[in-house]
């Protein structure tokens, strides 16, 4: 996207920042770790529907988790057997846990 930088610059633009957004990915392609290293002063906020719902993160540096948590399961397997998108899968509740 337009304005978006390279990661091979978040050695240089993530210890300047006051709040940074890191996704659930981050956890699948092996890189939290490292972009935790970076945000040494930084308020981090772990989003997506991927994220571990899991205060232990907090003793990591992370300072909330924006997140997804299953409430009817059945209607979830019935929009992923549909073949829903994550913003059409329903019997999901959006959540957040903070420190």
């Amino acid at each position: 996207m337009r304005g978006d930088l390279p990661s091979k610059d978040a050695g240089r633009i993530l210890p300047q920042c006051d709040v940074v957004g890191i996704t659930g990915t981050s956890f699948i392609n092996h890189t939290l770790e490292g972009l935790l290293a970076l945000c040494e002063k930084a308020f981090v906020v772990l989003i997506g529907p991927t994220s571990p719902l899991s205060s232990i993160l907090f003793d990591y540096g992370i300072d909330a988790i924006c997140g997804s948590k299953v409430v009817e399961g059945d209607k979830v397997i019935q929009s992923i057997s549909e073949g829903a998108t994550f913003k059409e899968v329903m019997g999901v509740k959006r959540v957040t846990l903070t420190r």
